[in-house]
């Protein structure tokens, strides 16, 4: 069947496409929105900037509105590199075998989350969690967020032998960590858990009134914060393309940028770092 000259410029479309060099293409990341947009946009759009210029192509962050969001764009291929808590890290790659954990944070290797309090409970920082907590009303942060749930959950699980819901009158799912701040302050619920970065930077940033609401106690360390790439990216973008991306976050140095996510530095990380996770949430069932 003879072409038509529409079918002659989609095929030379098509062919056109396909032949473009990977630097004609726009690399995705996305992360986790573990705290309010205005800090999203202000960190991210730093790191987009700081990897065109280092990979010498364009890359753009793509914002999604929750932690599952996060993994889906990840495993769809509308983002090839993704910043994860533990947990969603640990999801992701499971859903795309292949995929890698190539960098954290410094202060990721050794994460904590804070138990808080609202100043009416009368509970102050201790050395473990008062049984006083029982029957109060208690906030996560996303039901998918390592500091925010996980991790706070197996603790209290560990420490009282029951569940967040048979152990607390009230339990909820704030979303982020900003969020549970907001609500455990206000009094909207008595107890919470959230990211110590998070809450350290609040606390400088003049967002917490440590009147209102305040630490009564802090986890154990685990490792929690990933940057993860696709299997497929150096097939997508050229032999050795993983090991340059890997090069250029850990050489981030920049303390405004560092500043915002808040981290000293960026280190190597592999898979087998989460390897705790990913135990921990087959013990609570998060994951079978």
């Amino acid at each position: 069947m003879p072409l038509t000259n529409i079918s002659r410029w989609i095929l030379y479309a098509v062919l056109l496409l396909a032949c473009l060099p990977a630097q004609a293409r726009i690399f995705t990341f996305t992360a986790i929105p573990d705290v309010d947009e205005t800090r999203l946009i202000e960190r991210f759009t730093q790191v987009a900037e700081y990897l065109s210029q280092q990979l010498a192509i364009e890359v753009r962050y793509l914002p999604v509105k929750s932690y599952p969001a996060a993994v889906t764009a990840f495993r769809n291929n509308q983002v090839q590199l993704a910043w994860f808590g533990g947990l969603t890290g640990v999801q992701a790659r499971r859903l795309l075998p292949g995929s890698k954990a190539i960098a954290q944070g410094e202060e990721d290797q050794y994460f904590k989350s804070y138990f808080i309090a609202h100043s009416s409970t009368g509970l102050t920082l201790a050395e473990q969690l008062p049984a006083g907590i029982k029957g109060m009303t208690f906030s996560f942060g996303s039901k998918s967020s390592t500091s925010g749930r996980l991790m706070p959950e197996f603790y209290l699980r560990q420490q009282f032998q029951q569940t967040p819901e048979q152990l607390f009158s009230r339990v909820g799912f704030s979303g982020n960590h900003s969020r549970t701040i907001a609500l455990v302050q206000s009094g909207a619920y008595q107890l919470g858990a959230v990211n110590y970065k998070a809450w350290e930077q609040q606390l400088r940033d003049g967002s917490i009134n440590p009147n209102r609401v305040s630490v009564i106690w802090t986890t154990p360390a685990y490792p929690d914060y990933q940057w993860t790439v696709r299997g497929d990216v150096d097939a997508e973008w050229g032999q050795g393309f993983t090991e340059q991306l890997t090069r250029a976050l850990l050489a981030m140095k920049d303390p405004a940028l560092l500043d915002a996510f808040p981290r000293s530095a960026f280190v190597s990380a592999s898979n087998a770092d989460y390897t705790a996770i990913l135990e921990t949430a087959k013990a609570i069932g998060l994951i079978d």
